[in-house]
């Protein structure tokens, strides 16, 4: 696979202010199919919208709520979104907020009788290049059905959430192996998975879903996963081991990251989310996002950010407790090395 040498080509971050009316944003420079929107300023909670669900449709990620509709973002434009008078995502008042973005870029759906890939049909967005999909299936109730994702690999990361119902977020992640899953919308340990996705790893067309409601459905649910792979130089899913010292644990990520999701595994710990943008200063007290809390943004001296990775310089529990296990989701800023650059990049802090 080609190294990606412009990753804002695929995944973007983009901060704005609240004018608690409508406005389009622009400058995410692409048409995302992926939005997650979190107040910088206030405890609102998150909004989620995808361009397979449509605008005005939205989960929130720190809460079970079925889907829900409002005018928080009311369409998926070229170069960004626009947005209603709603304050989970344009507030006035000096209201701000960041806006995380993913391109699917392509629509793609599956016949599972008539390609005899899976055994519920689906459809959704995909890219390929970026190994990124959002898919949407509607259950037909049944333990041990099989559902095409169309990245074309194996993914290292499948987020699921049932449309209907108060069902939690559940996470397949590569580092934690097919018995063990998480819950995006808890600071719960893992636990098992069996029954979310029936002890099974995912396959390079599809994954199963087991005989837990949160991922296999009732009849007729819609459901929704999100679909992520590791791509060099692009994005890294994987996991990493505390020392619960201020020099702390290095994580090798082989790019410069502009967005780090990371969560304790086998400790109960928040899923805590910094980004480039909303912190641009690498001084150790880098400021963060609870994925499952609706918690302003706030400072922490957690770790820094380095040209190939990221590096611990706390004791926090939340992130580098001594011998604790972390999964993370990270995504590139810059590639370490690029397709025309075959000489080393020094580790040097951003």
């Amino acid at each position: 696979m080609a190294i990606i040498d412009k990753p804002s080509d695929y995944f973007n971050t983009v901060n704005y202010a609240g004018n608690g009316g409508s406005q389009t944003i622009t400058g995410v420079g692409f048409g995302p199919d992926f939005t997650w929107i979190k107040q910088i300023t206030g405890t609102t909670n998150s909004q989620l919208q995808n361009s397979v669900n449509g605008a005005y449709f939205f989960f929130n990620s720190n809460t079970n709520a079925a889907v829900a509709a409002n005018d928080g973002l009311t369409a998926f434009n070229n170069d960004g979104f626009t947005l209603g008078n709603v304050s989970s995502t344009n507030a006035g008042g000096g209201s701000k907020y960041a806006s995380w973005n993913w391109l699917g870029g392509s629509s793609f759906s599956n016949d599972a009788s008539g390609t005899g890939i899976g055994s519920v049909d689906s459809a959704g967005v995909v890219n390929t290049e970026s190994r990124f999909s959002v898919v949407k299936w509607t259950s037909d109730g049944n333990t041990n059905g099989t559902i095409a994702h169309g990245l074309g690999v194996t993914p290292s990361v499948v987020l699921v959430k049932n449309s209907i119902g108060t069902e939690d977020w559940i996470m397949y992640h590569i580092s934690l192996g097919n018995s063990d899953i998480l819950k995006l919308n808890t600071a719960a340990v893992q636990n098992s998975g069996t029954g979310s996705f029936a002890g099974t790893t995912p396959t390079s067309t599809v994954f199963k879903v087991g005989s837990d409601a949160s991922t296999r459905g009732n009849n007729g649910n819609g459901m929704y996963a999100f679909c992520f792979a590791s791509v060099p130089g692009y994005s890294k899913f994987s996991a990493y081991t505390g020392n619960g010292n201020v020099n702390g644990t290095f994580i090798n990520t082989g790019f410069k990251p502009a967005f780090i999701m990371t969560k304790g595994s086998g400790n109960a710990s928040s899923w805590c989310m910094t980004d480039v943008v909303s912190s641009p200063f690498n001084d150790g007290s880098l400021e963060f996002f609870k994925a499952n809390e609706a918690d302003a943004q706030s400072s922490k001296s957690n770790y820094d950010i380095l040209s190939n990775g990221f590096k611990m310089r706390t004791t926090d529990a939340d992130y580098n407790g001594n011998g604790n296990e972390y999964i993370y989701l990270a995504f590139a800023e810059n590639p370490f090395v690029t397709s025309t650059d075959n000489n080393s990049i020094p580790t040097t802090a951003r």
